[in-house]
C-alpha cells in the first residue's frame, strides 16, 4: 500500500502535540490542511487514527500503535534527507573523471587544484587513459575527449585550449647529422618514431600548408605505445634516435631548453581542443555541477 509521505508527517506532527492547532503552530502550516491530511490517511488504511470532540483530540488504539512504529522511521527518512540537502549545500561527494592521458598531462594541471581548493568536500577521481570507455557502465561521472571521439547521447562542454597543434621534433644533434626536412614528404627519407594507438593502429602524420594537405606514413626504428609512453618517445628524441610527433603544450619546454628542435613547424596541422561530456540527465549530481561550473567560469 503506498501511503503519502506528507500525510503520514502530518499525522505524528498531530500525535505529538495532542491537537490540530497546536500542531499547526509546530509545523508553521494551517489546522485545516493537518485535519485533511490526516482524513486521507484514514481513509487509505481503512481505520480511525483519532478521537475528536470539540474539547480534544486523543489517539485511538491502533493510532497510537501506529505513532509509535511510524516516528522512527519517519526520524530516519527526515535524517537521510537532511544528508542530502548537506550535499547540495556544501556541494560534496565523489567525482570521478575518465579522460586520455594527454589531457591528464596538458588540461587538467590548471584545473584540478583550484578546483579542489573551492571544493574541499569533493573528492576527485581521475581515471587516465587513452581507450574508449562506456562512462556508466566503468562508473565514471563524465569524461573528456576529442569531438571525433565523443559518444553519442552526451552533453558536451569545452575544456582547456580551444586550439591545439600536432608537432614535430628531433634532437639538433639528429637534424645536424640527417639533415633538416623542408617538406612532409622527405620524413620518408628520415628515421621517425611512432606512436601506436590502444586499437593497435600507428596513424599517418597529417600536414597542412597553404590549403595544401599532406599525409605521411614514414618508417622508423622505434614504435611505441600512445598510453603512458610520451616521455619515453620524449626521451628517445632527446637521445638522437629520430624524428618524433606529439602536442606542441607537450615539446614546448623541450623547445625552450633546446634539448629538441621544432620540425616542419609552418606545416603543423590544428586541431580543436577537447570536450568534458557526460550523459544528458535531468537532475545532474552536485559535485558533477559544480565542476562543470567551474570549467565554465574558467
Amino acid at each position: 500500500m503506498a501511503v503519502d509521505f506528507g500525510d503520514m508527517s502530518a499525522f505524528l506532527a498531530v500525535a505529538k502535540a495532542g491537537g490540530f492547532r497546536d500542531a499547526a503552530r509546530s509545523a508553521g502550516d494551517s489546522a485545516s490542511r493537518l485535519s485533511e491530511a490526516v482524513r486521507r490517511l484514514e481513509a487509505q488504511l481503512g481505520v480511525r487514527l483519532f478521537h475528536r470532540t470539540t474539547r480534544s483530540v486523543e489517539l485511538t488504539a491502533v493510532g497510537r500503535e501506529l505513532a509509535d512504529r511510524l516516528a522512527p522511521a519517519v526520524a530516519e527518512v527526515d535524517l537521510a534527507l537532511d544528508v542530502v540537502n548537506g550535499y547540495r549545500e556544501r556541494i560534496g561527494g565523489r567525482l570521478k573523471l575518465n579522460v586520455p592521458i594527454s589531457a591528464a598531462r596538458l588540461v587538467l594541471p590548471d584545473i584540478v587544484p583550484p578546483f579542489l581548493a573551492a571544493y574541499p568536500d569533493i573528492q576527485l577521481e581521475i581515471i587516465a587513459e587513452d581507450t574508449f570507455v562506456d562512462l556508466v557502465a566503468s562508473g565514471c561521472d563524465a569524461g573528456i575527449r576529442y569531438d571525433e571521439r565523443l559518444e553519442q547521447d552526451m552533453i558536451a562542454v569545452p575544456i582547456g585550449p580551444r586550439r591545439q597543434r600536432s608537432a614535430l621534433a628531433a634532437a639538433p644533434s639528429y637534424l645536424d647529422r640527417r639533415g633538416r626536412p623542408s617538406h612532409p614528404r622527405d620524413l620518408l627519407e628520415h628515421n621517425c618514431i611512432r606512436a601506436r594507438f590502444a586499437s593497435g593502429a600507428i596513424a599517418p602524420w597529417e600536414f597542412e600548408k597553404d590549403g595544401e594537405i599532406v599525409n605521411v606514413d614514414p618508417a622508423g626504428q622505434f614504435i611505441a605505445g600512445t598510453a603512458g609512453a610520451a616521455e619515453l618517445l620524449i626521451a628517445a628524441a632527446i637521445g638522437g634516435v629520430g624524428i618524433m610527433g606529439l602536442f606542441e603544450e607537450w615539446l614546448r619546454p623541450h623547445f625552450s631548453n633546446g634539448t629538441l628542435e621544432p620540425v616542419l613547424e609552418p606545416w603543423w596541422s590544428s586541431f580543436s581542443g577537447p570536450f568534458l561530456y557526460y550523459p544528458g540527465r535531468r537532475l545532474v549530481p552536485a559535485p558533477l555541477r559544480a565542476f562543470i561550473d567551474f570549467v565554465k567560469a574558467q
